[in-house]
């Protein structure tokens, strides 16, 4: 893990070496807290996974744990 900002004490967490499984549930944990369908395109839970997962090999996203909070979250990298 490598620190992604001191002010605020979140870490990043490398997504390539969590358990495939714990990674999985991480993702479908953020994507199913807020199921709100945008425009008139819906997505599976599987597919809305996978595009997380997506943007996380492609660094367009990363996973993060806040010590503070003792949470996961995943942002946006750019």
């Amino acid at each position: 893990m490598k620190d992604m900002d001191e002010s605020t004490g979140m870490v990043e967490v490398p997504w390539d070496r969590l358990n495939p499984d714990t990674l999985r549930n991480v993702v479908s944990e953020f994507v199913t807290r807020d199921w709100e369908e945008i425009g008139l395109c819906s997505y599976t839970l599987d597919e809305k996974i996978e595009q997380v997962l997506t943007q996380l090999k492609t660094r367009r996203a990363a996973l993060v744990y806040d010590p503070l909070s003792n949470t996961c979250n995943i942002i946006p990298t750019v």
